[in-house]
């Protein structure tokens, strides 16, 4: 979790807490009963969602199911992700994250009480994601952020203020 240096800003990047995903590898399986595998990275595209960064080729990554949100709802969504396959601290940079900060990107919003507010989920073309997120965590019915892939619609990391 990583917070802007502007003090006019208090946005809060969310990537994979390390803890949660320390237990999924002591497990050896992501909790939908999928073994956890790791292969080598092929550098070509694998976000990962532990560090907030793409794979480098060679590197030991896992893809494993994995839920945003931790409580029972029915906007609780399962579906897959990169990690790295042994620990990782995680993401720890002041800003949005550098390889992750473009789109395209579809931005679904959440209320406080976790429903998903489709009034304001935004479709990013290629462009700076900072702008389009201080725009909807502006809006007052808008607590989260999810910042997604467009074709699988595969969840990248949560963005509050």
């Amino acid at each position: 979790m990583t917070q802007t240096t502007d003090p006019t800003r208090t946005v809060t990047v969310h990537a994979i807490d390390p803890p949660r995903l320390d237990a999924v590898r002591r497990a050896g399986a992501d909790g939908w009963g999928n073994p956890f595998m790791p292969f080598v990275a092929s550098g070509e595209g694998e976000p990962l969602r532990c560090c907030l960064r793409f794979a480098r080729a060679g590197e030991q990554i896992a893809l494993i199911s994995f839920a945003p949100f931790e409580q029972q709802s029915v906007w609780r969504e399962v579906g897959p992700v990169y990690v790295h396959a042994d620990h990782c601290e995680g993401y720890a940079e002041p800003w949005l994250p550098d390889e992750l900060r473009r789109g395209p990107a579809v931005l679904r919003t959440y209320r406080a009480d976790g429903t998903m507010n489709y009034e304001h989920n935004t479709l990013a073309g290629d462009e700076d994601l900072e702008p389009v997120l201080d725009r909807l965590l502006s809006e007052p019915d808008v607590a989260t952020v999810h910042v997604r892939t467009v074709r699988p619609q595969c969840f990248l990391y949560a963005v509050t203020r």
